[in-house]
């Protein structure tokens, strides 16, 4: 993806469902996500147990979000292989991007949310990319 296209994402989604996020702050899911949560966007745990993370609830899918939270991007923290039925969800939804974390790759359910009209980032951190692109 172009780095355009991924400053487009990163400037015009504001809510960020992240799916797989740990309530450990040393993990890779916490970090990124109270990161982007100092810069303004809306962080929306999803994950299937706990109650709060970052001062945010918990829900156990993407599903189970309100229907009145406008999800922009679905960061995705989960192993590859379990990305399919999160993408699925993410496209009922209607969400604008579906962001795969270092290395988490599915061509197959990247290819079906780009069919669908999604934005798709593989393999790609979101929160360096946003330090590299916006924080300059």
């Amino acid at each position: 993806m172009e780095d355009q296209d991924l400053r487009d994402i990163l400037t015009g989604c504001k809510t960020v469902a992240v799916v797989g996020i740990s309530p450990k702050e040393d993990r890779p899911s916490y970090i990124v996500a109270s990161y982007l949560k100092s810069k303004g966007y809306r962080i929306i745990p999803v994950r299937p147990d706990g109650d709060m993370i970052l001062g945010e609830k918990v829900y156990q899918s993407l599903m189970e979000i309100p229907k009145e939270i406008e999800v922009d991007v679905v960061d995705i923290f989960r192993r590859s292989e379990d990305v399919p039925p999160i993408v699925d969800e993410a496209i009922h939804r209607g969400v604008r991007a579906v962001w795969m974390q270092e290395g988490v790759i599915h061509q197959e359910a990247g290819a079906k949310a780009e069919k669908a009209g999604l934005k798709v980032v593989m393999d790609c951190c979101m929160k360096k990319e946003h330090q590299r692109l916006l924080n300059q």
